[in-house]
């Protein structure tokens, strides 16, 4: 079967519907999914998108065409798909392309919970350019003995209850939270879980609508979140919560209604889950701040930096026994969430902080704001990242240098880590100093090299 290589991602299959990912397609995928896990019963869930229910029913067929059993949850969020598949043992099938724009679909793929198929060889299991050549050769093996059975499934008491069992709701102060989840999935189910909390939530945008009516589903965008921030200032909010549109991000912005770096909200969380349980061990991306490996430290727990991305986060942290892992991007992983990402769960485990220090979250931000300076992502457009790499590391060769992903150089006072786009002839920076002069210095030093 021909079909656009390019959609096979690094971490899911995705592309715009119908042009690169069609019906044909879907059924394809169903088809090799089996195949390639000799999978018996299979969860599939999706997204509001416009092209995911033609998806998901053209992907069913796949799946029961080759012999699979199905069970359909049908619409939710990629967390509470994930809890389906943890719960029943199960692999899945999430049709959603998360926080892309509205014209896109695609497919998040469970091998068992917490390994995600990923199209990156390292700590993760592989398995999307298999899934491809399946496809392409159309090797789906002998013809099955029977078609598979659909079932519906129900999983949302069952995900309201896991996420509010981490939590002493009966803490909870009452604050006033604005969350926005953007048309996308967490909508409904956040109205479950925070109906059942004593905080005041106004609701931005909660109806899952796939045309994305009001803006778009990836809150790393600031237009995508400058509604929210208005609101969380000119309300005079506690906090303000911002979610993508699958559901497996989350971020934060404070009672100033400015915007928390991700790294910044990694080492508050990882403050609360050390209190929790002493000593342990917390996952971190190499992008974050210094601020995340300091906290740790200073609330006695063992902080281990890992590649960027699920397919080394979520084994690391199942390797180590570690009860949480972040990433710079929003992504909140957590031993007691079956290892999985969730937006919610963050969501609850901050308002739970934020009761229990009894003080304002920009008051809690303020030591980390005035030690770590950080430049924030930039990305350039480059002719050659592997060269302009070498050109880093020859430049910066007197510093302290890792080639764990990307190139990562640290000095006493400042660091930074320059990685390659997977899908783009783009280099992404990331850099932080211990002075705003510096950091803004060494910013512009860097980038110079990178852009030649």
């Amino acid at each position: 079967m021909r079909v656009d290589p390019a959609i096979f991602k690094a971490y899911d299959i995705r592309g715009i519907f119908p042009d690169q990912l069609d019906e044909a397609v879907a059924h394809a995928v169903g088809r090799a999914f089996v195949t390639l896990l000799a999978a018996r019963r299979v969860i599939v869930g999706r997204d509001m998108r416009l092209g995911s229910g033609p998806l998901a029913a053209a992907l069913i067929r796949g799946l029961t065409d080759q012999g699979a059993d199905v069970v359909d949850i049908g619409m939710v969020a990629t967390d509470q798909f994930y809890h389906a598949c943890a719960t029943s043992g199960l692999p899945g099938l999430m049709v959603t392309a998360s926080h892309n724009p509205p014209e896109y679909c695609g497919f998040k793929m469970v091998r068992r919970m917490p390994y995600l198929l990923s199209g990156k060889e390292g700590r993760g299991e592989g398995g999307i350019q298999d899934l491809r050549r399946i496809v392409e050769e159309e090797a789906y093996g002998p013809v099955p003995a029977r078609r598979g059975a659909v079932s519906s499934l129900d999983v949302t008491s069952s995900y309201v209850d896991k996420v509010l069992g981490g939590i002493d709701a009966a803490a909870l102060a009452p604050l006033k939270v604005i969350a926005d989840t953007a048309n996308g999935m967490v909508g409904p189910v956040l109205l479950r879980v925070y109906g059942s909390l004593p905080v005041r939530l106004t609701g931005m945008y909660l109806e899952p609508d796939g045309r994305a009516p009001h803006h778009g589903f990836d809150p790393m965008q600031a237009e995508n979140r400058a509604a929210l921030q208005q609101r969380v200032l000119a309300e005079r909010a506690d906090v303000g919560f911002a979610f993508d549109g699958d559901g497996d991000r989350f971020f934060v912005i404070d009672d100033r209604g400015r915007f928390v770096p991700g790294d910044f909200v990694v080492a508050l969380l990882s403050e609360y889950m050390l209190a929790r349980h002493p000593g342990a061990k917390i996952v971190y991306d190499l992008r974050c701040s210094w601020a995340v490996r300091d906290r740790v430290a200073a609330c006695g727990g063992i902080a281990l930096m890992e590649r960027v991305g699920h397919s080394f986060i979520k084994p690391r942290m199942f390797e180590e026994g570690a009860v949480f892992g972040g990433e710079l991007s929003g992504h909140y992983y957590f031993r007691d969430f079956h290892g999985a990402d969730s937006g919610i769960v963050p969501s609850l485990l901050l308002l739970q902080l934020l009761s229990a220090r009894r003080v304002g979250l920009a008051e809690l931000l303020a030591p980390l704001e005035a030690k770590y300076h950080l430049s924030g992502e930039i990305n350039s457009r480059v002719d050659d990242p592997p060269a302009r790499m070498r050109a880093l590391a020859a430049r910066y060769a007197d510093g302290r240098l890792e080639w764990l992903d990307g190139i990562s150089v640290s000095y006493d006072d400042w660091h930074f880590n320059v990685r390659p786009s997977n899908t783009e002839p783009l280099l992404r920076l990331n850099l932080e100093a211990y002075s705003r002069p510096l950091m803004e210095a060494r910013r512009e030093e860097v980038l110079a090299v990178i852009r030649g």
